[in-house]
């Protein structure tokens, strides 16, 4: 292992290991990062994910934890160009249950709420649930918790956020109404980034997330999914990016498994060949999915 390859292990053990979240204490961020590296990991909030990014190319902190995808909402897309753009190294990735639950002030019931505060894509996930209570206001917000806790410290009333349960706790709410969302097998997928590549140790390598562009003509995109397959490379994720600086041009950010990495070397080596900015973002161990 060479000198600019850290360890998983050593860094999140390490006292000063920080890891950069957007949004506060209590959120969905805030829970994915402890699930991955413990309890005991030290998170730094962001307001938002440019300034998460800054936090770790400035080398304020040792990692970053970025939702990606939602099973119901799809891909966040600016942050696969975050991602590239700072060439940052995927070093693994952390499937988290989403769980949104109405929280207030204690003493209240629903029917005194006036105002739900949360993330716009937490209140449109529980549509169904705010269609049965007509007399709530719904207000945007830019994080789940981040409302839990302006509502704790101004000690609102008729006032509601929603939130992980996590939030509740730690700003001393009430949960007036649990998993309130309209599926309830709704999860959303993180990546752990760093500012240099990242081996988990003892844990085999068998995903990687992939990013090439391709030639504008018929077939190009085939012939690369092909030279996957011949190479038993299995897609487990596609999403095509515009090129801003190139109208009608787009970058492909890929996920691949793998049994063997003498496949996914020869897989590279010939994409290497045939794509336009091909680049290996990060190679890490699949965690199977638990809904």
């Amino acid at each position: 292992m060479n000198e600019e390859t850290k360890t998983v292990q050593d860094s999140i053990t390490h006292p000063g290991a920080k890891i950069a979240i957007q949004g506060v204490r209590g959120s969905n961020h805030h829970l994915a990062a402890t699930q991955w590296a413990g309890p005991e990991a030290s998170v730094v909030e962001c307001e938002t994910f440019d300034s998460l990014i800054a936090k770790l190319v400035g080398g304020e902190v040792d990692f970053g934890i970025m939702a990606v995808e939602n099973s119901t909402a799809g891909s966040i897309l600016p942050n696969y160009a975050l991602i590239d753009t700072n060439d940052l190294h995927v070093c693994g990735e952390h499937y988290l249950n989403i769980s949104h639950n109405l929280l207030a002030m204690e003493g209240q019931d629903i029917s005194e709420i006036k105002e739900v505060h949360s993330h716009y894509m937490a209140l449109l996930q529980c549509k169904a649930f705010f269609s049965q209570h007509p007399h709530i206001k719904l207000v945007e917000a830019s994080d789940t918790a981040l409302a839990a806790k302006e509502i704790a410290e101004g000690k609102l009333k008729g006032i509601a956020a929603l939130a992980p349960e996590l939030a509740a706790f730690l700003y001393g709410l009430d949960v007036l109404v649990p998993d309130v969302q309209s599926i309830s097998k709704n999860a959303t997928r993180f990546v752990m980034v760093s500012k240099t590549k990242v081996q988990e140790p003892g844990v085999a390598i068998n995903k990687a997330s992939l990013k090439f562009e391709l030639d504008h003509k018929r077939g190009s995109l085939a012939t690369a999914l092909n030279v996957m397959s011949d190479c038993n490379l299995s897609l487990t994720k596609i999403q095509s990016l515009p090129i801003i600086e190139t109208p009608w041009r787009y970058s492909f950010f890929v996920d691949v498994v793998f049994e063997s990495l003498a496949d996914f070397e020869k897989a590279t080596a010939m994409l290497g060949i045939m794509a336009k900015h091909f680049k290996v973002l990060g190679t890490y161990n699949d965690k199977k999915i638990n809904l």
